[in-house]
């Protein structure tokens, strides 16, 4: 099982970092030493966390996903959007504002704010892959304040005004 699970890991980080020209890639080094703390900890914690995406708005909005993972799937989300005091704006998407889909209903809540069900290593390959990738136009971003882990991943396109980051924001990941 463990030679596998070397296999396996030996495998997905050769993909990683062939993928991509090292000139194509922002904050290599730093993005490197993040996904081999992230590698430790999945061995760690047997591949089963929990996470939080938080996002918020110029206008005072903020939204938070904590999706659980349990052995490599993703078995949990949990979705809340915030408003400010005094808030008289419309809730984007449908009327939800809460709610926890469990492992046979995972994405069952379509067009809201939430973040995607996905494992931190489909996160690290969209940093790998998007994220980072350069781009004439755009100031990147990369933080590791998760213990070593990704904790803001992203860019934000020259001139852009108000609530331009494409990118993740983890505020917490966590060993179940």
């Amino acid at each position: 099982m463990k030679s596998n699970l070397l296999l396996l890991t030996l495998l997905l980080m050769g993909t990683l970092f062939v993928s991509c020209k090292k000139e194509d890639f922002r904050h290599q080094n730093d993005f490197e030493n993040s996904f081999q703390k992230w590698l430790d900890f999945k061995e760690a914690s047997d591949n089963s966390y929990r996470y939080r995406i938080a996002g918020g708005s110029w206008t005072g909005t903020g939204w938070e996903t904590i999706i659980t993972v349990s052995k490599g799937k993703v078995v949990q989300r949990y979705y809340k959007f915030s408003f400010p005091v005094g808030w008289t704006g419309t809730i984007p998407g449908n009327d939800e504002t809460e709610w926890t889909e469990n492992e046979s209903e995972i994405n069952s809540h379509e067009h809201t704010g939430a973040a995607g069900a996905v494992t931190l290593d489909q996160v690290y390959e969209e940093a790998r892959n998007n994220w980072l990738r350069k781009r004439s136009n755009a100031e990147t971003y990369f933080e590791a304040k998760n213990n070593g882990i990704i904790s803001s991943c992203g860019y934000v396109e020259d001139g852009c005004q108000d609530d331009c980051f494409n990118g993740i924001t983890i505020t917490f990941v966590e060993a179940l």
